[in-house]
């Protein structure tokens, strides 16, 4: 059983040295951040930096507010769907037209989504787009799956579409019910995502010992239930090249989200969970500190060599690497 998480700090201390940027064998560069480490019953066997104050996990919150949107009701019942909702999608061909597809089965377009509109996040989506003489949609911005959810939960419950990603909308006072139970701490902060809508804060523990929840509940449940979609459709939470789907296509049972800011949260049931954060709000280095993290928990697979280091090019040619420190 995943024991209850309690915040012992407000402020964000910052962390530890994590990674190293070598580059023609000179190190020009140190990546710190956070990264916590628990095994299959929630307790912490290794972690560096702050991991017990708040952060905002950005959309490695969407497990948890998927979570909240189907205890209120939200009318999805295919696995592919949660996914999407769930998801921070790439803008590929099939990310848009799902997306499209719910609002169209509840008589809506992208209009009545509050997310703003955005390229692909996909850099051969977003080059396709331009390429076509297309611009900036609502639909295409990497959150649209959230809203729609948002605003189909909202339908179901028969509350107004109108201001739906505020705070003190009822929505957001239920998806904020879901993401403090499944941490077990309460949300000490809440800001404004990039999307529109709120962002809670979490502890990296927290952040942690939710994923495992989501993964460990039992079968039917509302997080187990998300937790099977994501890992059934993983090119759908992210998109063809995200590193959440390829993590998850190569480690079977792993459920990974990426979030914004250097964030990522992992968990394999029977195994452990990881959650971690780079304090500069870097992407480069946090698949290698992942790959050393998940690797103290004896997890294997070919994919993790991929991660375990970011290549650096000078001329075309690779004369360096961002490699974990820890």
């Amino acid at each position: 059983m995943v024991g209850t998480v309690h915040v012992v700090g407000e402020t964000y201390e910052g962390g530890a040295a994590l990674a190293e940027v070598v580059r023609s064998g000179f190190v020009e560069g140190v990546h710190r951040g956070s990264v916590v480490v628990l095994d299959a019953d929630g307790a912490v066997v290794d972690a560096a930096g702050d991991v017990t104050s708040p952060v905002f996990p950005r959309s490695a919150n969407k497990p948890m507010q998927t979570v909240g949107m189907i205890g209120t009701g939200l009318p999805l019942t295919g696995s592919a769907d949660l996914a999407l909702v769930s998801a921070s999608h790439a803008g590929e061909e099939f990310h848009l037209a799902r997306v499209a597809g719910l609002l169209a089965a509840a008589g809506l377009d992208e209009d009545a989504l509050h997310c703003p509109p955005d390229l692909p996040v996909g850099e051969q989506a977003r080059e396709a787009v331009l390429r076509a003489g297309g611009g900036p949609t609502r639909g295409q911005m990497n959150c649209s799956g959230k809203h729609a959810g948002m605003v189909l939960t909202c339908r179901a419950a028969g509350w107004p579409l109108d201001g739906y990603w505020r705070p003190e909308h009822p929505l957001q006072q239920r998806l904020r019910d879901a993401v403090e139970e499944l941490t077990g701490e309460s949300a000490v902060a809440v800001g404004v995502d990039g999307c529109g809508a709120p962002v809670l804060s979490a502890s990296l523990t927290g952040l942690a010992g939710a994923y495992l929840r989501l993964v460990t509940a039992e079968e039917g449940t509302a997080p187990r239930t998300v937790a099977d979609a994501m890992r059934g459709h993983p090119e759908i939470v992210g998109g063809t090249e995200a590193d959440d789907t390829r993590l998850m296509r190569g480690v079977p049972g792993l459920l990974a989200k990426v979030g914004a800011e250097g964030v990522i949260a992992t968990a394999l049931p029977g195994v452990g969970a990881v959650a971690l954060k780079i304090d500069d709000g870097a992407s480069r280095p946090r698949m290698p500190v992942l790959v050393s993290a998940l690797r103290r928990l004896g997890v294997d697979a070919p994919v993790l060599a991929e991660f375990a280091e970011v290549p650096l090019f000078g001329g075309g040619l690779p004369v360096g690497a961002v490699r974990p420190l820890w």
